[in-house]
């Protein structure tokens, strides 16, 4: 097969940078290519309009790749191009990673485990807020709203937030073990009793729900069997949950109750409430649900119980939500669950892409316009503007260098109030990426996984299609 041709397109600035990308690239994926250095800056400002009358591509182009900041319709420039026209990524460094994607599994995203969001002490909080925390848990992934009662005397306001909740058109379960609360909320629409066991097993035949079963004595599994057996023959439908214990009161030893259990019960549905591990360890709550949901897949638990009360384990349903679509594709395909999705690679990225130091400060050298850009690179934020690169560990520094820099030792002319402020707030990201080891981009938000919060880029502005594209704004050019 003939190899392709890819004709790349960039700006002034970003010429040298994407050359000494694409030549290994070229190499190693087998392609021959041809780079088109358009009459702007910075190549991020470019628009479809403004490169359809400025570029010249060759005809034995048989793909185009240009800015991935290149926003708006392409249709101009599919009109003058020979080869069909796509946009890169907006960072160059990705653009290895861009030639290496694979698209995700034509079937990923499928599960089998259900996902119970318990909202804790449902008496005192007012139907409103139930309510609101419901349908965030439910936006989040939850199949059950699961209502959580305080054991210290029986709520009568239960069947009024069951009614409510499946008003709202949410599938519920209720936490208790007292007959007094449990048979008013089955009766206002509960379809799951979180829990039974010997002490409340023959209220349980009249509420015509499905139970979870515990034992009585969770580290000896003491009473299980009697109420499974019960309930089993009275048909009750029913899961079993050996109950997870936290680090360091039994964690190990009931981690090996569930495999006892399964094996005692090969096709019994099991429950199991991973909030023991989430909510009593002091360690962010991703990693945790993505291996306790490895473990109920390989196990054959179809549900989980989960909490998301304190802060390090708030986004728990997502995370669970992302973690048994994982984990159910790397069980059933017998691969790794790994480069399947990563929105839980949420503390630290997967890779860290930095510009070295010897482009920065070639870039210093042909900067001409007053306009800074920053970079956070070998463990020291860097500061690049007209014939001037500011570098330290510390951004106070730097920005006390910048105040410095202007004429006869004192304050540049363009270093007005909004301009510090942003470049204060991207100092502060970029030192954010050094500490954690995250790659950062200038006018980018930081990638958090699943919890990433998107925003606005302030600076860096489209020109229209019949003006001239200003030299450059402050932001990097590290787009194609």
């Amino acid at each position: 097969m003939p190899r392709d041709h890819i004709h790349f397109v960039t700006g002034r600035l970003a010429e040298h940078a994407l050359k000494s990308v694409v030549a290994p690239l070229a190499t190693d994926v087998g392609f021959d290519y041809t780079v088109e250095v358009l009459p702007i800056t910075v190549a991020a400002l470019m628009s479809p309009e403004w490169i359809a009358k400025h570029w010249h591509v060759p005809n034995v182009a048989t793909r185009v790749i240009v800015p991935g900041y290149c926003e708006g319709d392409t249709a101009p420039l599919t009109v003058t191009s020979p080869a069909p026209v796509e946009r890169g990524p907006r960072d160059l460094r990705q653009l290895h990673a861009y030639f290496k994607r694979q698209p995700p599994p034509s079937d990923y995203g499928a599960f089998d485990i259900e996902i119970i969001a318990e909202i804790n002490h449902c008496p005192r909080l007012s139907l409103a807020e139930i309510l609101r925390q419901a349908a965030l848990l439910s936006r989040d992934g939850a199949d059950f709203i699961d209502v959580g009662c305080d054991p210290s005397g029986t709520w009568s306001g239960v069947a009024d937030v069951v009614r409510a909740l499946r008003g709202e058109g949410h599938r519920v379960s209720v936490d208790s073990l007292n007959p007094g609360e449990i048979a008013p909320a089955v009766k206002a629409g509960a379809e799951l009793v979180l829990s039974v066991n010997s002490t409340n097993r023959e209220a349980a035949l009249d509420w015509g729900a499905e139970v979870i079963v515990t034992p009585d004595v969770p580290a000896t599994l003491e009473g299980l069997d009697e109420t499974v057996d019960f309930l089993a023959q009275h048909g009750v439908p029913l899961r079993i949950d050996p109950i997870l214990e936290p680090i360091g009161f039994g964690f190990a030893a009931s981690l090996g109750r569930y495999l006892d259990v399964r094996r005692r019960y090969p096709d019994a549905e099991m429950m199991m409430g991973i909030g023991n591990l989430t909510e009593l360890t002091d360690v962010d709550s991703a990693g945790v649900n993505a291996v306790l949901l490895g473990f109920c897949q390989e196990l054959g638990i179809r549900s989980i119980l989960t909490t998301q009360v304190i802060n390090w384990a708030r986004t728990s349903v997502a995370e669970c939500d992302v973690a048994r679509r994982v984990m159910h594709h790397a069980i059933n395909h017998r691969v790794l669950p790994k480069h399947l999705d990563p929105r839980l690679v949420m503390l630290r990225d997967a890779e860290v892409l930095e510009t070295p130091v010897a482009a920065i400060v070639e870039l210093a050298a042909q900067v001409r316009d007053n306009n800074y850009r920053v970079y956070a690179t070998a463990g020291e934020v860097h500061l690049v503007g007209a014939g001037l690169h500011l570098h330290d560990a510390d951004p106070f520094v730097v920005m006390e260098q910048l105040r410095r820099a202007g004429p006869d030792g004192g304050l540049p002319k363009n270093l007005d109030p909004g301009h510090a402020f942003y470049l204060g707030y991207e100092m502060c990201k970029a030192l954010t990426a050094l500490t954690l080891g995250k790659t950062y981009r200038q006018d980018e938000v930081l990638d958090w996984g699943l919890a990433t919060r998107e925003e606005a880029r302030h600076y860096l502005k489209r020109p229209s299609a019949k003006a001239t594209p200003p030299e450059s704004p402050p932001d990097a050019e590290g787009a194609t």
